[in-house]
């Protein structure tokens, strides 16, 4: 009896021992196999452009991908770090920039980048006064959204057969004059003097004239929130996408980056004034050129897209 509880008693061990190891096995090839099936994070890498211009809202900064929650604790081998991408403007940026406007020295060329982490302002080519075209619409718009903040019109009131707060949106979205002629007329000569004088702008409205750096410092402050509230900024931000002209800077620049921009376009003239932002880095980028007529506009629209794919290939 005793001999035959001995055999049962061993042969109840052996199973336990056995299914024991089993399971370590099973476990160790479930671990090995999930480990294998779990994907790397992805690295996010700088895109060569625009938006097509982005609109509306900014795009939202790429993601690494998600590591199933399933996947145990398994300690990764150590990837090698990539190399930091050089962090504002370098020499180098500015030495194509440059050769950019040199290779084209037939055209006027003005262009102004600020950084608006440090505000700084790095200035390349022409920067005299151009005839501004319709960039000078922001500056329209501003003064009158300041009016509204001091309590001295409203966006309700009506002009023309439509309130001021469509007219701001069809002055800088569509680029109308006759809107933008409302507005000035609301706002008035003097007054809108007064206040570019009062954000360090010297304009006169008869004239309609800026430098590149003039018209950044515009795009620069109303960005940063330093010329209207948050709801006014927003709103007018709002309409420097989707415009009737996405033709220049907007064309070069790659999804990821979230441009707001007012170009301008007379005669001559060919000019688009921007923000550039990734919700990281963020820029006031302006090109101004001055050509023969309307007949080199799609040569210069060439230059605009080399500028932009300088500038977002170097800071973004």
């Amino acid at each position: 009896m005793l001999t035959a509880f001995a055999a049962i008693l061993a042969l109840t061990l052996t199973a336990t021992v056995y299914s024991a190891a089993h399971a370590r096995s099973s476990v160790s090839r479930t671990v090995s196999a999930v480990a294998s099936a779990t994907p790397s994070a992805a690295v996010p890498t700088a895109s060569p452009t625009a938006a097509a211009p982005t609109t509306a809202a900014a795009a939202p900064p790429s993601t690494a991908a998600e590591t199933p929650s399933a996947a145990p604790a398994v300690a990764a081998p150590a990837a090698a770090a990539p190399a930091a991408p050089a962090t504002g403007v370098t020499p180098a940026l500015d030495s194509e920039i440059n050769a950019i406007i040199d290779a084209n020295s037939q055209y006027q060329i003005g262009v102004t980048l600020i950084d608006l982490s440090d505000g700084s302002s790095h200035q390349y080519g022409v920067q005299a006064p151009f005839e501004a075209a319709s960039t000078a619409k922001v500056l329209a718009a501003a003064a009158y959204y300041h009016l509204v903040e001091t309590g001295a019109v409203s966006l309700d009131d009506p002009l023309g057969d439509y309130t001021a707060g469509f007219q701001i949106k069809e002055m800088i979205q569509d680029s109308d004059n006759d809107s933008w002629s409302l507005i000035m007329d609301a706002v008035g000569f003097s007054e809108l003097q007064s206040y570019a004088a009062s954000i360090g702008v010297s304009y006169d409205p008869m004239n309609n004239t800026l430098t590149p750096s003039e018209m950044a410092s515009i795009m620069a402050g109303l960005y940063g929130g330093k010329l209207l509230n948050q709801q006014d900024t927003a709103q007018l931000l709002s309409y420097m996408q989707n415009t009737n002209y996405e033709s220049l800077i907007p064309a070069a620049v790659p999804a990821g980056i979230t441009v707001f921009h007012k170009y301008g376009l007379l005669d001559d003239e060919l000019h688009d004034a921007s923000i550039l932002t990734n919700g990281t880095n963020s820029y006031a980028f302006v090109v101004y050129t001055k050509g023969q007529d309307e007949s080199d506009i799609p040569a210069r629209t060439d230059i605009f897209h080399q500028l932009t794919q300088a500038v977002v290939n170097a800071l973004f």
